[in-house]
C-alpha cells in the first residue's frame, strides 16, 4: 500500500517520524508531504533517511527552470500513485483549510487532487480541540468520509492537561492499515439503513416522535458505503445532509418506512434498522387543528406496524441488525429484541443526557446471537459504526460456518 504522510505544523511533528517507521514496518510505501511549519519541528532528512524518498515540502521544490512544469504538477501525480492520504499531525489550521477547500500549499493542493481515503490524526491544545470552530470542521470532514484517529487526553505541551494530544505512533499505524483492509470489505453488498425518528400526526400542526437526531444510522451508511456497499438510507426527518454515495429515501409516518423498507428488502443483503419508529399513531387525523378547552384531551392511538419484526420473519439469510435505546435493563431488553425479531445482533446502548440521541457520541454492547455481548466503549458515532460492522462480518462468518 502506497501512503502519503502529511505533517503539519506542532509539536507533535517529531512522532510523525515514528509513525512513518511505524507504517513501513507493516508493509506501507511512504511518500511524505512536509507544510512550511512542520520544518519548523522536524528537519525533512529525518523523514527521508526512514522512508528512502524525496520529502515533498513546496510547490515548487525543484530548482532548474526546465524542470518548473513537473514539479507544478507533482501534486497530480503523488495524488494518483497513492492509495490513502494520512494527515498526522492535522492542526488545527489544517483541519479548516481541508474544510474551506483552499490549496494555498502542496499538502492542501494534494487533498483537493486525492480521491481516495483520507484519514487524519489532530493535535492540538484543548481548548482549540474543543473550540466551536474546529469542532465544526471536524464535522465537514466527517461528513466528506473522511475517518479520524481521535486525539488521546493527556499532558500537553502548553501544560494544559485534556483532549487534544495526538494518538500514539503504532495506534495510529495500526488504525490505518485497519482502514485499508475495510476499504472494501463489504462491496457487492447491498445494505439497507433506516435512521431517525418518524412523525405520527394528530392534526395538521402536531405529531407524536421522539429524540432521534439520526446521526447513528447515518454514520451507519456512511460506514457502508466507505466500504464498498451500495447502500439504501430511509430516514424519518432530519436535519442531516444526504451521506455521500447514498441512495436517499425520506420519509415521515412508520408507515411510510414499512413500506419503503419492504420496497427495497428483495435487493438487500444486510439490513440496518436503527431508526427510532414511534410506537403509536392515530389512525384517524382531523382536517381541522384541535383546540384547546379547559378540558383535558384523549387521544384513540393504535400500534404502528412492527417493521423489525417484520422482517425477521422475511429475512432468510440476510443479515438482520436492530438497535435498542434504553434507559435501564440493557442486557436483558437487547437480548429479548434479538430473540423476539429473529436478529443476528442488537445494538444496544443506554440513553442519558450526553449520550444516545443527539449525541455525536454513543457508547454501546452488540448483543450477538452466538450469545457473545461485545461492549463498545464512548467514541464518535462513525468510529462506532465502523466496530459495529467489523464485529458483524466476523459473526457473519462465524454463522456461516454453522449452517
Amino acid at each position: 500500500m502506497n501512503v502519503v504522510l502529511g505533517v503539519g505544523g506542532g509539536i507533535a511533528a517529531y512522532k510523525s517520524a515514528e509513525l512513518a517507521r511505524a507504517l513501513i514496518e507493516r508493509g506501507a510505501r511512504v511518500q511524505v508531504v512536509m507544510t512550511a511549519a512542520a520544518l519548523e519541528f522536524v528537519r525533512p532528512l529525518t523523514f527521508a533517511a526512514l522512508t528512502g524518498n524525496k520529502v515533498i515540502t513546496g510547490l515548487f521544490d525543484t530548482a532548474s527552470s526546465e524542470e518548473t512544469l513537473s514539479s507544478a504538477i507533482e501534486h497530480i501525480r503523488v495524488a494518483q500513485d497513492h492509495d490513502l492520504l494520512l494527515v498526522a499531525p492535522a492542526t488545527a489550521d489544517l483541519l479548516a483549510r481541508f474544510a474551506g477547500g483552499q490549496a494555498n500549499d502542496f499538502l492542501t493542493t494534494l487533498y483537493l487532487a486525492f480521491t481516495g481515503p483520507v484519514a487524519l490524526a489532530p493535535a492540538m491544545n484543548s481548548n482549540m480541540w474543543t473550540h466551536p470552530a474546529t469542532q465544526a470542521n471536524v464535522e465537514t470532514l466527517r461528513q466528506r468520509g473522511h475517518y479520524f484517529i481521535e486525539p488521546d487526553e493527556g499532558s500537553l505541551a502548553c501544560g494544559m492537561i485534556g483532549p487534544g494530544r495526538m494518538a500514539e505512533p503504532d495506534r495510529i499505524a495500526a488504525e490505518v492499515m485497519g482502514l485499508t483492509v475495510r476499504l472494501r470489505d463489504l462491496e457487492g453488498q447491498t445494505v439497507l439503513v433506516t435512521a431517525g425518528p418518524t412523525q405520527e400526526p394528530l392534526d395538521p400542526v402536531r405529531f407524536i416522535s421522539n429524540r432521534s437526531s439520526g446521526k447513528m444510522g447515518f454514520a451507519m451508511a456512511e460506514a457502508a458505503s466507505a466500504r464498498g456497499a451500495r447502500v439504501i438510507l430511509v430516514s424519518g426527518p432530519v436535519s442531516l445532509p444526504d451521506p455521500p454515495g447514498v441512495t436517499m429515501i425520506r420519509v415521515r409516518t412508520a408507515i411510510e418506512m414499512r413500506a419503503a423498507v419492504m420496497d427495497h428488502l428483495a435487493e438487500s443483503t444486510v439490513i440496518i434498522k436503527a431508526a427510532a419508529v414511534a410506537d403509536y399513531f392515530m389512525a384517524e387525523v382531523p382536517d381541522q387543528k384541535i383546540k384547546k378547552t379547559g378540558a383535558g384531551l384523549s387521544l384513540a392511538l393504535m400500534a404502528t406496524p412492527d417493521i423489525l419484526a417484520e422482517v425477521g420473519r422475511l429475512k432468510g439469510d440476510r443479515l438482520l441488525i436492530g438497535f435498542a435505546a434504553e434507559t435501564q435493563n440493557l442486557l436483558a431488553e437487547a437480548r429479548r429484541k434479538l430473540e423476539s425479531k429473529n436478529c443476528d445482533m442488537v445494538v444496544g446502548n443506554l440513553v442519558h443526557q450526553d449520550l444516545g440521541f443527539e449525541s455525536d457520541d454513543n457508547e454501546v454492547v452488540l448483543v450477538c446471537r452466538t450469545g457473545e455481548s461485545i461492549p463498545l466503549p464512548r467514541a464518535p458515532k462513525r468510529h462506532i459504526a465502523d466496530q459495529i460492522f467489523d464485529h458483524l462480518l466476523k459473526l457473519h462468518l462465524v454463522l456461516r460456518a454453522a449452517t
